[in-house]
């Protein structure tokens, strides 16, 4: 009998673990909602302030984090949905709508600037490409107040691509941003060939930073490597005025994180009508 069950789970796989089942059963609903809210408009950005390092200590730019409302109307942040359709179709309409909610916050309030998070997979994705398009047309100055985020693993699936991508857009004053910079595998020797602005340094080697040796050592490397590719660096998740102080000491350029504020969907330089997508 014992033998028999155990040919019977080598037959259906992970099906009978109760853990994998448990897995999939989330995932099934973070897709059924990402799928609901895209399919609705149920989209909209939190905005966390990035704030400069050396005085005047003002706000370098905000991020903007794509957010949807699952049916009870609850703000549901992305690391609850985004895991389970990054690689798929939904993935890339929630990145057209993160890009469409963000140029449009940028065309009404234009004393800011804002970081957007994309998938190297968005990259000749038709759709994001013409809401990008029809922005600029409209107001090509929006460019110089876009950062585009492409985090490190999505880089190196297709380097090449990106390459090119950040290549042509260039010319619309478009910067760009490394996130979760030490977190990935980023090949060092395509490193120049990139046009990156900004090292985002991942959150991991942040928190508790100014207690632990190993991840000073990590962060004081990725400051040099940043600094000799003539990228700014962001110090991610930062959480205590210790953690601030060694960060600055150590010259980073820009801190990030619930000390200086949590995301928000009602940031006080927005406008009360709540910003959504009308894709």
């Amino acid at each position: 009998m014992l033998q028999r069950r155990k040919m019977m789970a080598n037959a259906q796989g992970q099906i009978d673990n109760p853990l994998d089942a448990a897995v999939r059963k989330r995932d099934r609903s973070a897709v059924q909602m990402a799928t609901e809210a895209v399919k609705h408009n149920q989209c909209m950005l939190a905005f966390q302030p990035v704030m400069q390092a050396q005085p005047p200590h003002q706000r370098a730019f905000y991020e903007g984090f794509i957010r949807v409302l699952d049916e009870t109307g609850r703000v549901i942040p992305a690391r609850e949905f985004m895991p389970a359709v990054e690689n798929t179709e939904i993935g890339r309409e929630l990145d057209c709508n993160a890009l469409q909610i963000g140029l449009r916050t940028l065309t009404r309030n234009p004393t800011i600037r804002l970081s957007i998070n994309m998938s190297a997979r968005s990259i000749g994705f038709k759709k994001w490409t013409q809401i990008l398009h029809r922005f600029l047309k409209k107001d090509p100055t929006l460019g110089e107040r876009l950062i585009l985020e492409i985090n490190e693993t999505s880089v190196m699936t297709v380097p090449e691509l990106v390459i090119d991508f950040m290549d042509q857009l260039q010319e619309h004053g478009i910067a760009f941003a490394l996130d979760d910079f030490g977190a990935g595998n980023i090949a060092m020797r395509l490193f120049r060939e990139f046009f990156f602005d900004a090292a985002k340094i991942d959150g991991q080697f942040i928190r508790g930073i100014n207690k632990n040796p190993d991840n000073q050592a990590v962060v004081r490397a990725l400051i040099a490597i940043a600094r000799e590719f003539d990228m700014f660096t962001i110090a991610e998740s930062v959480e205590t005025v210790e953690e601030a102080e060694f960060l600055v000491e150590h010259g980073v350029d820009c801190l990030q994180g619930f000390l200086f504020g949590a995301p928000t969907v009602k940031p006080d330089w927005a406008q009360p009508e709540q910003e959504k997508s009308t894709a």
